[in-house]
C-alpha cells in the first residue's frame, strides 16, 4: 500500500513541476523558447496560454489560446504573417519594454515598438490581454490594442460594422447597408465607440448594435471571432469536452457575406457554398475562388463594340449600385440603361416589380433559388459563352470541397538546410527523451483523473437533467442526435403522432426519460449547410406559444427535428369535434387566439431573426395539457429579409384554403401571408367549423367560400349595435350561446381585416395582438359586472 501512495506521491510531483515551470509573469531579460512546451505565460485562472503554437511541422506564431478548449483556438496572435521556424525561435522581453519575435537566425519577425526606461514585466491577465507593466503598474503595450481575428471596427459615423475590400472597391456589408441608421435604431457619432461581451453572452456597443448567445447564462467562456470567410461568429465552449459551438452568427447562410468570392465571382450552393466565375470572367487562382476573377475581354468606350448580356438566373450582386434603382420599367428599358453607360459592368432586374439597378462593379455575385429575379452580365457580343458556365445552385447535388471553406493550413518559409541543424540538434536527444517520458506519465495521471472526474459528473448530471431539463440545453444548446438514438427513443418509428406536407410525427422517450415529438422531414429543400444554417435559427427561437425544439438529426438522407411533446395534440382534432374530443369553450378559444397571436408576432417582430411561418393552420397549433396553445413547424420555410421587397420563393407553400393571394399572383412573400393564414383561423375557432366546410356546393372552391363569408362578415360589422344578433348565428352552435359578445365580435372583425385581398390593409400581428387583449380586459370586465 506505501508503495502505492509513493508512486502516486511521484506522480502529482512530477505534475507539479511541470506546470510550476509556466510563467507567470516574464521579466526584462528574460525569454520564452519554442522547443519548450512548458515555456508559456498562463493567466491567473489559467483559462489562457500565451506562447508559440506550431501553424505547420515547421512554422510557428507566439499566440494566445484557450487553455481548456480540446484544441489550441487562438484569440491573440503576433506574427501570423511572418511565422518563425520551430526550433531556436523565441520571444524576448528587453528591459527597455520592448517585446521581440525572433527567428532561429535571429532575425525579427515581430516586435511591439516600445521604448520605455522603466519596464518591469510581461503578463496575460486572466480576461487574455497579454500586457507589458511598466513600475507603477502602468501599462506600456497590450495585445487589445493590436487585435487580430477579433477585430471589431467602428466606420465614420462610428458605427459597428463589418468591412470588405476588393481590389481598392471598400464596402460595409454588416449590418445591411440597404436599411437605413433609423432603421436599424442605432446611434451616431458616439464620442467613444466600444463594444463589449457580457460573462453572461450579451453584446451591446455605444451605437446600441446588440445581440445575445443561444446559450444565455453565467458560467461560460466565450469569443466573438471574425472568421477567415468574413463570417462574424460567437463560440461557447463546453467546459465537458473542450469543443466550440457557435451561438450566434451575423449571416446564417454563408453566401450572403458580401465579397466573399471576390471581383467578378459568384457564391452558389452545391449544396455547400462553392465560389465560381461570371461568364466571360476566369478565375484569378484556379485553386482559390476566393481570390475573384479577371475578364477574358476588353471593352473599348468608343462606341464601334456591339455589346450584349448573358443571363444569370436568380442572381444578384450586392452593391456597387450605379444610381438609385429604377422601378416599375422594362428589362428592355433597364439593359439601355447600361449599354449607354461603359462603366456599367452589368445590371440585376426583379420581376414583379420591374426594379433594375445598374452595377459599376460586380461584387458580392449570390445565386439562390428564392430570387426574384436574374443578373444579366454586359459581355462583347463576339464572346462566345457556354451553357455550362453559367452558375446554378444545385442544393440537391453532390457535396464536394467548397473553395469558399478552404482554408491554407500550409505555411513555406525559407531555412537553413536541415542537415545543418541536425548535428547540432543531438545533444538535445537525451533531454528531449527524458521530458518526453515525463510528459508521457502526465498524460496518463491527467487522463486517469479527468475520466474519475467526468464519470462521476456524468452520473450526478444524470441525475439532474430529468428534474432540470434547462440544464442540458445551457450546457450543449441545441443537440443533435445520431439516427440510432431517434430510432431507440421511437421504437424504430412505430407511435405515429400525426403527419402532414412536410413530413411524418412520432411520439419518443429520450434517454433522460423526456417525452419528445419526432419529426422526419420529408420535404426540406436544402442542401447540409442551408439546413444547419436554418437549424441555427430554429435553436434560438424561445416562446412560450411556440413548440420548443430540443435538438436535430442530419445523418446522410435523414433530416429529423427533435421537439418538446406536447400532450393535448393538434388544435384541429379538439376544435372540429373529432372522436373522443372534448368541446372547446369560449374562454379556451379566445385564449387560444390570443396565444397564437402572441407567438407569431414574436417569430415576425422579436425574435433574432425575422421568420415567416407559411402554414399557420390548426394543424400546426398544439395545445397542452392546460389547452394554452404552442405553435409547431415554424422555420421550416426559408427565412426572408424584412421588407420582402425583393425576395420571393419558387414555390407556393402552405394550405389550401389558407393560403395568401401574393402567392398565387407571384408577388414578394411578407409576414402578411401569416396574417392571412391567422385571419382563416380565427374564423375557424369563431365557428367551430373546417374552412374546407364552408362551401355552399360542390362547385365552389374553398378560396371563394372564404371571399363570401369574409364579405358577408364585413358589411355585418358595419350594422349598429342594436341589429348585430348575426354574430350569435355564426359561433359556433354547439357553445348553446355560451360566448362573450364583445370579444366574438372583435375576433370576427380582426379576422375580416386579416384576410384582406391588398396585403397592405392587412394589420401586423403586433397590432392584432394589441386588440385581442383590449378585447380580454373588456370582456373580463363586462362579465365581472354582470355577475355583480
Amino acid at each position: 500500500m506505501s508503495t502505492h501512495i509513493t508512486y502516486l506521491l511521484l506522480l502529482i510531483l512530477i505534475h507539479l513541476l511541470l506546470h510550476i515551470s509556466a510563467h507567470e509573469f516574464l521579466l526584462p531579460g528574460s525569454s520564452l523558447s519554442v522547443e519548450h512546451s512548458s515555456d508559456v505565460l498562463i493567466s491567473p485562472d489559467g483559462n489562457f496560454t500565451c506562447g508559440f503554437y506550431n501553424s505547420t511541422s515547421n512554422a510557428t506564431v507566439f499566440s494566445i489560446w484557450f487553455s481548456k478548449s480540446a484544441e489550441k483556438t487562438m484569440v491573440w496572435s503576433a506574427n501570423h504573417l511572418h511565422p518563425v521556424y520551430t526550433w531556436g525561435s523565441r520571444v524576448e522581453l528587453d528591459i527597455d519594454g520592448s517585446m521581440v519575435v525572433k527567428d532561429y537566425d535571429g532575425q525579427i519577425a515581430w516586435t511591439n515598438n516600445v521604448s520605455s526606461s522603466d519596464a518591469d514585466r510581461a503578463q496575460l491577465l486572466d480576461t487574455g490581454n497579454l500586457i507589458v507593466k511598466g513600475k507603477g503598474d502602468i501599462i506600456l503595450w497590450q495585445s487589445f490594442d493590436s487585435p487580430t481575428d477579433t477585430f471589431l471596427r467602428f466606420d465614420d459615423e462610428h458605427i459597428l460594422s463589418l468591412f470588405g475590400d476588393e481590389k481598392g472597391i471598400t464596402f460595409i456589408y454588416w449590418p445591411d447597408p440597404h436599411v437605413t441608421i433609423w432603421q436599424k435604431q442605432r446611434t451616431l457619432f458616439s464620442s467613444v465607440p466600444i463594444g463589449a461581451l457580457d460573462s453572461s453572452g450579451y453584446f451591446n456597443s455605444s451605437d446600441n448594435a446588440s445581440f445575445i448567445a443561444a446559450d444565455l447564462g453565467p458560467g461560460i467562456m466565450r469569443r466573438l471571432t471574425l472568421d477567415y470567410d468574413g463570417n462574424l461568429r460567437l463560440y461557447s465552449l463546453n467546459k465537458h469536452n473542450g469543443e466550440w459551438s457557435v451561438t450566434w452568427m451575423a449571416f446564417p447562410e454563408l453566401c450572403n457575406v458580401r465579397g466573399l468570392c471576390g471581383v467578378n465571382g459568384i457564391c452558389v450552393y452545391t449544396p455547400m457554398p462553392v465560389c465560381t466565375c461570371a461568364p466571360g470572367y476566369e478565375a484569378v487562382d484556379p485553386s482559390d475562388g476566393r481570390k475573384g476573377c479577371t475578364p477574358s475581354f476588353r471593352i473599348s468606350c468608343d462606341g464601334r463594340q456591339k455589346m450584349g448580356f448573358v443571363q444569370i438566373p436568380t442572381t444578384d450582386f450586392l452593391g456597387q449600385d450605379q444610381t438609385a434603382p429604377h422601378a416599375f420599367v422594362s428589362l428592355h428599358f433597364c439593359k439601355n440603361i447600361c449599354l449607354s453607360t461603359c462603366s456599367c459592368m452589368g445590371i440585376v432586374y426583379w420581376q414583379g416589380k420591374g426594379a433594375c439597378y445598374t452595377k459599376s462593379a460586380l461584387v458580392g455575385g449570390i445565386t439562390r433559388q428564392r430570387l426574384p429575379g436574374s443578373a444579366y452580365i454586359k459581355l462583347p457580343e463576339d464572346v462566345q459563352v457556354l451553357e455550362s458556365s453559367i452558375p446554378h445552385s444545385q442544393p440537391f447535388g453532390p457535396k464536394y470541397s467548397s473553395e469558399c471553406n478552404k482554408v491554407s493550413t500550409d505555411v513555406t518559409s525559407d531555412f537553413l538546410n536541415m542537415t545543418d541543424r541536425s548535428h547540432s540538434g543531438q545533444k538535445y536527444w537525451y533531454a528531449y527523451g527524458f521530458l518526453s517520458a515525463i510528459f508521457l506519465v502526465e498524460v496518463i495521471f491527467i487522463f486517469l483523473g479527468w475520466w474519475f472526474i467526468l464519470r462521476t459528473e456524468g452520473r450526478r448530471l444524470r441525475g439532474v437533467w430529468p428534474a432540470e431539463v434547462g440544464y442540458e440545453m445551457i450546457t450543449n444548446h441545441f443537440r443533435r442526435y445520431t439516427y440510432k438514438e431517434l430510432q431507440r427513443a421511437t421504437r424504430k418509428f412505430t407511435d405515429e403522432l400525426g403527419r402532414g406536407v412536410s413530413g411524418i410525427v412520432y411520439k419518443g422517450v429520450l434517454e433522460d426519460k423526456r417525452e419528445v415529438a419526432v419529426k422526419k422531414l420529408s420535404d426540406i429543400h436544402h442542401g447540409e449547410a442551408e439546413f444547419q444554417h436554418e437549424l441555427s435559427v430554429i435553436g434560438r427561437i424561445y416562446h412560450m406559444n411556440l413548440v420548443r425544439i430540443w435538438g436535430f438529426c442530419s445523418d446522410g438522407r435523414h433530416r429529423i427535428l427533435v421537439s418538446e411533446f406536447v400532450g393535448n395534440g393538434s388544435l384541429d382534432k379538439t376544435l372540429f369535434g373529432m372522436e373522443g374530443s372534448v368541446l372547446l369553450e369560449w374562454k379556451q378559444r379566445f385564449n387560444i387566439a390570443l396565444g397564437v397571436a402572441k407567438g407569431l408576432a414574436y417569430l415576425h417582430h422579436e425574435c433574432l431573426e425575422w421568420v415567416i411561418h407559411c402554414d399557420v393552420k390548426p394543424e400546426n397549433i398544439l395545445l397542452d395539457m392546460n389547452m394554452e396553445p404552442k405553435i409547431t413547424d415554424f422555420g421550416l420555410a426559408k427565412l426572408l429579409n424584412r421588407g420582402g421587397s425583393n425576395k420571393s420563393t419558387s414555390r407556393i407553400c402552405g394550405t389550401r384554403g389558407y393560403i395568401a393571394p401574393e402567392w398565387v399572383s407571384r408577388l414578394p412573400i411578407t409576414a402578411k401571408v401569416d396574417v392571412y393564414s391567422f385571419g382563416v383561423v380565427l374564423l375557424e375557432l369563431v365557428k367551430g367549423a373546417r374552412v374546407s366546410e364552408w362551401a355552399e356546393n360542390d362547385d365552389e372552391v374553398v378560396e371563394v367560400a372564404v371571399g363570401r363569408i369574409v364579405k358577408m362578415l364585413g358589411g355585418n360589422t358595419k350594422m349598429p349595435e342594436s341589429e348585430q344578433t348575426w354574430i350569435a348565428s355564426f359561433v359556433d352552435p354547439r357553445l348553446n350561446g355560451h360566448f362573450n359578445s364583445l370579444q366574438a365580435k372583435t375576433m370576427i372583425k380582426l379576422a375580416v381585416s386579416c384576410v384582406q385581398e391588398d396585403r397592405n390593409t392587412r394589420p401586423t400581428m403586433e397590432t392584432v395582438v394589441q386588440k385581442l387583449l383590449s378585447a380580454d380586459e373588456a370582456g373580463s370586465t363586462m362579465q365581472h359586472y354582470s355577475l355583480n
